[in-house]
């Protein structure tokens, strides 16, 4: 059995490459974009689209690849992403023009969109119950720790061309060493025990609990005798997520949507350009700017990591919902009252507390709560329709942000306070529709989705009589 004497950890953390991937090939443009402008004489269109035709081809592949990890598994499908990684990363490496780098940029997309769906889902049928909220965060902490190596790979190979080939070629051929990591893992990571159960084949899935819970107090056989149950349900195949599992759906898409509404991304791809447009940075001091709110984003995701399995999801989402409002709102007001001069220092400060708010709760939750809450026989279509929401909302936030910005005059408060609104919006979605999963195994959170759907069938038919 492959997933014997393997670590726990060397598989999580394995699992989870597909995560820093996702960071490192979103992050590494905002380095390289520039000098790729230059060198191949692009006009701000051209530039743009190749920042951006990487959520395009991401929405696809986030899209394409539940439905497939369904029929084919988790594992057969990371390895095919850690594939597409490899070749987008080379191709991209070696364009010699817009229409190259554009193709290899949407094959990265592709592979970006797949992990991202992907990878919530198989770290969620690996984890036991008591440890699912952190080990599911590590798919985020691995994405702020790939935007963190994405910037650092920035300022170190940036007018360093090395034997002779340009500095951002560098960069971003450096996704190579990662995606060779996920190809390797992949090899020899395990098949989740859920879906190898789902097919009926109940030794393999015997093995693979065994040896994952062997470090811990879970009861392998008691939970293998679960996933059976659950399998054993009646399947309506996809009528499912538009069924019971509707408000899963709901749930999923609300979150990945508002987790991308309430501006990350911006940050990520856009705060050199905020500095320097908004404040008049040098180059060189806003990219600084970027590294250290990178590492303030990896810190606090750590922090995240660390008291997941101690408070409830809801409760972590609440609190960082109200603490991305409050500092999204006195940015928005300072920049609207203050001179640029003297609100530049408050706005680093406030996107720094902005940051913390979103990396100890929207970032990895959304993650991790989608990868819990659908029925076993869709959970990887269910997937796929949240990260492709996830996709899709970054791609607006992407493409309208510098036209806020210059509609506003370069002032932040006005993008800022579109921001802070949809903060205000992801309270009230929380306190009405997000459900509580913490310390429930994946099993009992389905059968209590089917519970309340039985109930709610039974209350239609008594009421219609």
């Amino acid at each position: 059995m492959r997933a014997r004497h393997l670590s726990t950890f060397f598989i999580f953390v394995f699992g989870a490459l597909g995560g820093l991937l996702f960071g490192f090939d979103t992050g590494i443009i905002s380095g390289a974009s520039s000098l790729i402008e230059s060198n191949f004489h692009l006009n701000i269109e051209q530039t743009g689209f190749i920042t951006s035709s990487v959520l395009i081809g991401s929405s696809i592949g986030a899209l394409s690849i539940g439905s497939l990890s369904d029929r084919f598994g988790r594992k057969r499908l990371l390895l095919l992403s850690s594939i597409l990684f490899l070749i987008g990363s080379g191709l991209s490496m070696v364009s010699v023009g817009f229409i190259s780098m554009i193709t290899a940029r949407i094959i990265l997309g592709f592979a970006v969109g797949s992990a991202s769906a992907l990878t919530p889902a198989y770290l969620a049928e690996l984890a036991d119950a008591p440890h699912r909220g952190s080990l599911g965060t590590m798919f985020q902490l691995m994405i702020t720790l790939g935007i963190l190596l994405a910037y650092v790979s920035n300022l170190g190979f940036l007018s360093h061309n090395l034997l002779g080939i340009r500095d951002w070629r560098w960069m971003l051929g450096s996704a190579l060493i990662p995606a060779a990591l996920l190809f390797i893992g992949s090899l020899i990571l395990p098949e989740s025990p859920r879906y190898l159960v789902e097919k009926g084949q109940i030794d393999e899935a015997r093995d693979v609990l065994h040896d994952l819970r062997r470090n811990t107090d879970e009861d392998p056989d008691k939970e293998l005798s679960d996933i059976q149950d659950v399998a054993n349900q009646p399947k309506g195949g996809l009528r499912e997520l538009f069924t019971f599992a509707r408000p899963a759906v709901v749930v999923a898409v609300g979150l990945m949507f508002l987790q991308q509404l309430v501006g990350i991304n911006s940050v990520i791809y856009f705060l050199p350009q905020v500095f320097i447009k908004g404040f008049g940075f040098a180059e060189g001091n806003a990219i600084w700017i970027s590294v250290g709110i990178g590492i303030v984003n990896f810190v606090c995701t750590l922090l995240a990591y660390k008291i997941m399995d101690k408070f409830n999801r809801r409760t972590i989402l609440l609190f960082g919902s109200i603490v991305m409002t409050v500092a999204i709102v006195i940015l928005s007001a300072l920049n609207f009252t203050l001179s640029v001069q003297a609100a530049a220092i408050p706005t680093m400060i406030l996107i720094a507390f902005y940051i913390f708010g979103f990396a100890v709760s929207w970032g990895p939750i959304c993650w991790l709560m989608i990868g819990e809450i659908f029925p076993l026989n869709v959970r990887g279509v269910g997937n796929s329709i949240g990260s492709a929401a996830n996709w899709i909302g970054n791609f607006i936030v992407s493409q309208f942000f510098l036209v806020l910005l210059s509609m506003f005059h370069n002032n932040v408060g006005g993008p800022f306070a579109v921001f802070g609104f949809f903060s205000i919006v992801s309270i009230f979605f929380v306190i009405y529709m997000v459900p509580e999963t913490r310390g429930k195994t994946l099993e009992e959170i389905e059968m209590e989705m089917r519970r309340k759907d039985a109930t709610k069938q039974e209350t239609t038919v008594n009421s219609a009589k």
